[in-house]
Formats: structure tokens, sequence, C-alpha cells
């Protein structure tokens, strides 16, 4: 119940301060959680980060002020924390999908974004299972990119992303002589995004190599990067074994977020998250299902 109480108050101390300069760290405090955590979860449960929202509320309280009210672009693009009005309009048109000055005028459409509340309602009921287990440090090898929103609601341009990267996932394989298992990291997430990774377990020597003694050629090394993680307890949950897992690991991420994390005596750690994918495994590839590997450190 603390987690939900401290949610909330979290929620309205930003409605209380909207057009102020609003620390995370604070946040965090008034939540009764980390501001990773905090900032972890709440992008799982809303499918936006903790910055969309404070910037889609505040460009819909501008909106209504400028269709109601008689305060200048200027003064109000500086109330919601915009410098110039050209950053206002550019931020302004993109939301409501109108230029400030339009917004003014009789019958034009402008849109409004609520906000957040908790309402408790009786959910759960169902079983998770799950493992506790603590790794010591792994460098993993694998290529990356940068990607915009949140992990939870941005599966399109993953798969995206292991479709146009057979290649490469190809040559990993060979490399380690791998065929069952796949990993993807998820870290340094925040407000403009998040790295995704593709990546294997490879052996010291090769890792090391990569470009050099034959391991792999320069031209193709030149894709690959280490990923270091460090000693991490982990959370580890399994989806169902199934032909075709696909992307199942994003349900469960919102389901670990709303029904195991409140009440587990853990919270989310600043640390990679991990998807193992078992794909090849036998008999028939019935028995393919995904890991999902939360890094997690005790609550306070």
């Amino acid at each position: 119940m603390d987690w939900i109480v401290g949610f909330q108050k979290a929620l309205d101390y930003i409605e209380l301060h909207i057009t102020e300069k609003i620390d995370y760290e604070e946040i965090a405090k008034i939540s009764y959680s980390s501001s990773y955590h905090f900032q972890r979860v709440f992008s799982l449960l809303c499918g936006y980060t903790l910055g969309e929202y404070i910037r889609q509320r505040r460009l819909s309280l501008a909106g209504a002020e400028l269709a109601h009210g008689k305060e200048k672009v200027i003064d109000i693009a500086l109330k919601y924390g915009y410098d110039s009005p050209d950053s206002f309009a550019k931020a302004f048109s993109k939301f409501h999908g109108i230029t400030p000055s339009e917004a003014r005028r009789d019958g034009k459409m402008l849109k409004s974004f609520s906000r957040l509340s908790i309402k408790i309602s009786l959910k759960g009921g169902q079983t998770m299972n799950y493992r506790i287990e603590e790794k010591e440090e792994r460098i993993f090898t694998g290529y990356k990119r940068h990607f915009e929103g949140v992990p939870s609601e941005r599966s399109q341009q993953e798969i995206d992303m292991f479709i146009e990267t057979r290649g490469l996932q190809y040559i990993l394989r060979g490399m380690t002589g791998q065929i069952e298992t796949e990993y993807t990291l998820v870290g340094n997430i925040g407000d403009d995004g998040y790295d995704f990774y593709i990546a294997q377990l490879l052996p010291k020597d090769m890792r090391e190599n990569l470009g050099k003694n034959g391991y792999l050629e320069a031209d193709f090394a030149k894709y690959f990067e280490n990923i270091r993680v460090p000693k991490q307890t982990y959370a580890v949950f399994e989806t169902e074994r199934c032909p075709y897992p696909s992307m199942e690991h994003l349900d469960l991420r919102k389901q670990i977020a709303s029904q195991w994390l409140p009440t587990s005596g853990y919270r989310l750690a600043d640390a990679p998250e991990i998807v193992v994918y078992h794909w090849f495994r036998k008999p028939k590839n019935k028995e393919r299902y995904l890991e999902l590997w939360i890094p997690i450190e005790k609550a306070e």
C-alpha cells in the first residue's frame, strides 16, 4: 500500500509543480523509491516516459490557456518551461497539430492530455513463476541501436532491427557455436529513449581479438562492441513454451511491474535488463520460450 500511496503522492507533486522545474530525485523520495525505479515503473505501466508525461501535460494546459485566456504566447511559453516562442511553437504544433496563434481562433481543435491518478481495483489472482539469481560480471559482444520511447511500447522497431541484421546474428552465432540461445539487452533508459543490443556471450579470447587472428575480418568487426554487465541480482521470469513466443515478454514486463514488484520487497536496479531467447529447442521447436531477467535490489 505504501507503494500505491507514494505513487499517487508523486503524481500530485508533479501536477502541483507543473509550471516549475521538476526534480526527479524529489519525485522519487515522495514515492518511497529510487529515481530509476520510479521512472522505469512509470514507463512500464503507462507506456511513455515520465518526461513525456510532464511535457504533454504542460502542452495540454498551455493549449487550454491559449484558447480561453488573454496572456501573450511568449508568457505562456515561459510559464511552461520553454525558453523561446520558436521552441514552444514547434512543440505545441507537434502535440496539437496547430500553431499557438491558431489555438486562439474559434472552432480550432486542441488535444487534451488528462492527468494521471490511481484507482484501486481488484486484479491478480494469477500465478507468476520466478527465481532470484545473482550473476557475476559478464561481458557480452553485440551491436546496438538507440531507440526513442520506452521498451514496453516500441516493439516494432526492435522487430525491424532483428530482420535487418540477420547477417550479423549469424556471424555471432557462428563465433560462439551457440545456435539455441540469443540475448538482447536494454540499458541507458531515459527520457530520450534507450539502448537496445542484440548480443552473445563470446569466449574471452574471441571477445578481446575481434578483427584479429582470423576470428573476424576487420570490416565486420567494426559493427560489434563489448557490453560489460556488472555483478547483479536478477528476478528471472519465463514466457510460456510454444512454437513462436515472439514478443510476449512485453506484456510480461507490465505484469511484473503492476503485480509482482509492489509486494516483492524489491525495487528495480539501475542495470541492463536482459532477455534470453531460447529459439531452437526440440522437439519440433514447440519448446521455444523467453527468459526475462529483471535487475533488482532490496527495497529500503
